[in-house]
């Protein structure tokens, strides 16, 4: 009985310590975001704000342009997600269900594609947009976030579409579908899952995103909340309460939408990552 107590404790405290080591870095963000400024730049550390505030706030969405940034990103951000589904639901379908030349060499290039580094490409992509007149603008920069996110949600929706029994489909075209309502009506209800949780990858993916637009868009009124976040840095220092409290800004969009996705998207990253 000891013994089994024991094991079964183990395991618990190790994920509780995992749990705070993660979360502390996200709660002294949060409660920094709340701090008067003498206790952000106290030695003696300050863990709950009694006498919080919220002047840090009203510092940082007052700065010029804070909507156009929100806009901005919410632009970007929606454009290169419905755009990588559409086009990647329309590849995983082609590759879980038919068969060509160049298949395998393309689920490989889609492979590669996912592990490269982006980074690498931002040379590239100034001096592309940059040839076509195209610099300050949100075109260029949402196709790019496209590209980003695209080798993963075609692979996530492969393993989905692979998942589905052929013999679904084919009944429903016994029925008088042609393939494409049979897609429509069969497989594509079934694809819910595996579409949460690549929207909640890309989304985060193009939010989050900053060397491209840092590059590409240096006109303020193209610019994205990556961008605003560096703001309250200065010759003189940095802002910390107004930096923290960005920060906590930036990231509630994210923490609401996987609330909201969380049981879908957790399901969908595993379960199209093993089938098929």
């Amino acid at each position: 009985m000891r013994r089994s107590l024991f094991g079964r404790t183990w395991p618990n405290l190790i994920a509780v310590v995992l749990f705070v080591f993660f979360i502390f870095p996200v709660y002294w963000m949060f409660s920094t975001a709340f701090k008067q400024n003498k206790d952000i730049v106290s030695r003696d550390p300050v863990f709950l704000p009694l006498d919080g505030t919220f002047e840090h706030f009203d510092r940082a969405v007052n700065v010029p342009h804070f909507w156009t940034y929100v806009t901005n990103s919410l632009i970007v951000t929606v454009g290169a997600v419905l755009g990588s589904l559409v086009i990647a639901t329309l590849a995983a379908f082609a590759i879980a269900r038919m068969r060509f030349r160049g298949r395998k060499s393309f689920v490989l290039v889609v492979m590669a594609a996912q592990m490269a580094p982006w980074e690498v490409m931002v040379i590239a992509a100034y001096l592309i947009v940059r040839d076509n007149d195209m610099l300050n603008s949100l075109v260029p920069l949402t196709a790019f976030y496209l590209m980003m996110v695209l080798p993963f949600t075609i692979w996530t929706l492969r393993g989905f579409i692979a998942a589905v029994p052929k013999e679904l489909e084919e009944s429903a075209m016994v029925d008088g579908c042609t393939r494409t309502q049979a897609f429509v009506k069969v497989i594509f209800p079934l694809l819910a899952p595996g579409l949460m949780s690549t929207s909640l990858f890309g989304f985060i993916t193009a939010w989050n995103e900053f060397p491209l637009v840092n590059m590409l868009n240096k006109k303020e009124m193209a610019q994205t909340l990556p961008l605003w976040l560096s703001s309250f840095q200065t010759a003189f220092g940095t802002d910390w309460g107004a930096t923290m409290a960005a920060s906590t800004l930036f990231a509630v969009p994210i923490l609401i939408l996987f609330i909201f996705l969380q049981r879908k998207a957790v399901s969908g990253m595993t379960d199209g990552a093993v089938k098929g």
